[in-house]
């Protein structure tokens, strides 16, 4: 319909007349003249009608979801609050599981040499009093900690304390350039001193140039005079490089550590020394060489391959 005078003027009379009746019908009630008109057409656009009222149930069910939006996020933010509780509850089960099984190997490290031991958490680490590889553990006086105890944890040697504050103190790693533990080789006699140097193998100077000695071979620590800094026992590692000896009176050994001293947790600071020398027995034990697969093959000579020296007789 085009946008003319007497199309508005049509417009107007319709919404007029359609007023009119809405009028009429609410004031007659159930007797209104217009009922009978009224079934008529829900009789004929009832189909219709419920036809409609399936397609923008749709729309209507959208239209209630942004109704109840902000209830359902609500819900939303209160599961998002829960799950996030879970994981950390999670996170935190794993890391207690993780921190049982070390506590487990150091305390059976200690039964094993029979070192009376302090557990401790590494709460720090940097450099503290010029050190370079240290950790600050949170143990420290208050809790019998003296200077010059060893520590160590399920693995084995981790260092020695240096300070000691009334709650925590400070360890000097075996890792460190200034670190230096007698050893012994395992299964014999041969002494020698163990220097850290960082993130590289420790580096061993046998007493003994002329010891014979192979990759693989382990070494533990000797112990000091009345066992301050280091007790005896404990694992220190496992040589990975040997140099060639040149007739000095001493021979180099890289050693790899047996502990990590990168991702320390709990450690154990041995406040009372074996009664004796538990020497290799604290040593974890040697892996099994890896078997390595045979094959058998069989060749079952053809008939019709010639046999020794047949081919000269024919020539």
């Amino acid at each position: 319909m085009r946008d003319t005078r007497e199309s508005r003027l049509l417009l107007v009379l319709l919404i007029a007349v359609a007023f009119a009746l809405i009028t009429v019908d609410i004031r007659g009630g159930e007797d209104s003249p217009v009922d009978g008109a009224r079934q008529g057409a829900a009789t004929v656009f009832g189909p219709i009608e419920s036809g409609v009222s399936a397609a923008v149930d749709p729309v209507g069910n959208a239209v209630s979801a942004i109704r109840d939006s902000g209830d359902r996020h609500d819900r939303l933010a209160t599961l998002e609050e829960e799950n996030a509780a879970l994981k950390a509850r999670l996170g935190s089960d794993d890391r207690s599981r993780s921190r049982l099984k070390q506590l487990d190997k150091m305390l059976k490290i200690a039964g094993q040499g029979q070192y009376g031991i302090k557990g401790a958490q590494v709460i720090a680490i940097g450099a503290a009093q010029g050190f370079s590889w240290t950790i600050t553990v949170d143990v420290g006086a208050n809790d019998g900690i003296k200077r010059d105890m060893t520590v160590l944890n399920g693995e084995g040697l981790v260092g020695r304390v240096t300070t000691v504050g009334p709650n925590t103190a400070t360890v000097l790693l075996a890792s460190d350039p200034d670190f230096t533990v007698g050893t012994r080789m395992e299964s014999g006699d041969e002494l020698g001193f163990a220097s850290g140097q960082g993130d590289r193998p420790l580096r061993v100077e046998l007493l003994n140039g002329k010891a014979e000695v192979k990759k693989g071979d382990r070494l533990v620590t000797f112990g000091s005079q009345a066992d301050r800094p280091f007790v005896p026992g404990v694992p220190v590692g496992v040589v990975s490089r040997v140099d060639p000896s040149g007739g000095g009176l001493t021979r180099t050994l890289y050693v790899t550590p047996y502990v990590g001293f990168t991702k320390l947790d709990i450690v154990g600071v041995v406040v009372a020394a074996p009664k004796k020398d538990p020497r290799d027995t604290v040593l974890p034990p040697k892996p099994k060489p890896t078997p390595r697969p045979t094959v058998t093959v069989t060749v079952t000579p053809s008939p019709e391959a010639p046999v020794d020296g047949q081919n000269q007789q024919e020539q």
